[in-house]
Order: structure tokens, then sequence, then C-alpha cells
């Protein structure tokens, strides 16, 4: 089964919010000393929106992507105004339905890919109609277990 979105919104429908940041890099690796100070304000609307006319948000279902680190109930920005290419994360219609894969070209051949090895790679012939709706910029989920925004 592939994995679906739904609950598009559109990112120029949200609100336009700052946010705190902290002031310097946090590492990921061994401790080091911190500055205890912020940077200005932040927003987080334009970070995730490079054009937010033409982005959504999407929530995702199934466990097709959980490999690129994509969940079920996580959010997804999706840019209808980017071009996809080789290796990129996109949104697609194959016969009417919406599921999200990486796209890889092989031998001029569009492949849609889950990144789950539980799912085979999904050649797209040309009767199939393939359409990429957006490319994914940007995935939100939280790393308590819970689903982003209620989603059950």
């Amino acid at each position: 089964m592939l994995a679906s979105l739904h609950d598009f919104i559109s990112a120029s429908c949200l609100p336009t919010r700052e946010v705190p940041l902290f002031g310097c890099l946090i590492p990921a690796g061994f401790p080091s000393p911190a500055d205890d100070h912020l940077d200005p304000a932040f927003d987080l609307t334009r970070f995730l929106f490079r054009n937010p006319a033409s982005t959504f948000l999407a929530r995702v279902s199934g466990d097709s992507m959980t490999g690129a680190g994509i969940h079920p109930g996580d959010l997804v920005a999706v840019d209808r105004a980017l071009q996809p290419g080789h290796g990129s994360i996109v949104v697609a219609v194959v016969e009417g339905e919406h599921t999200i894969k990486r796209l890889q070209l092989r031998a001029g051949q569009p492949w849609l890919v889950a990144e789950n090895s539980r799912y085979p790679p999904l050649p797209v012939s040309a009767e199939a109609g393939l359409l990429v709706w957006g490319v994914v910029t940007h995935v939100i989920h939280s790393l308590g277990g819970t689903p982003v925004f209620g989603m059950k």
C-alpha cells in the first residue's frame, strides 16, 4: 500500500510567527560550552516556506518513508513551485492517489521508491499517468511518540 497524504493546508494561510533562536549551534557530539544568549527572533514560517503561495502542509499516513525520517502522523511541507529531480522526495499522484516517495530516474523511466524495505520500488509507466504534485522540503514530527497536531 502506498503511503498517502491528507489534510492539505496552504502555507499562505498560516500566520507569521517569530520564535526565539538560541544564539549558537548545539553540537550533536560531545558537549561544549555554549553561549547563553539568544539571536534576534527567528521567523519559522519564512524558514519553512520559501514560496508560501505554492507551499502546503500535508499529514502523512503509512510507513513507507520511515527510512527518510518521515513517519505516520508527521507533517510535510510540500512546495509545488520547485522542480523535482532525481533523488527528490515528492508528493506524486499515481492512478488518482496521492503518495509520498523518492523520485528516481532509471534509464529515462521514473520510479517512485519507498524508504522502507517492505515496499518495492514502483516503476511508473506512461499509462499510470504520473503527476508530481510537489517537492517535500521539510518534515515536522514529534520525538516523544505523539503524532503531530493530534493525529491518531
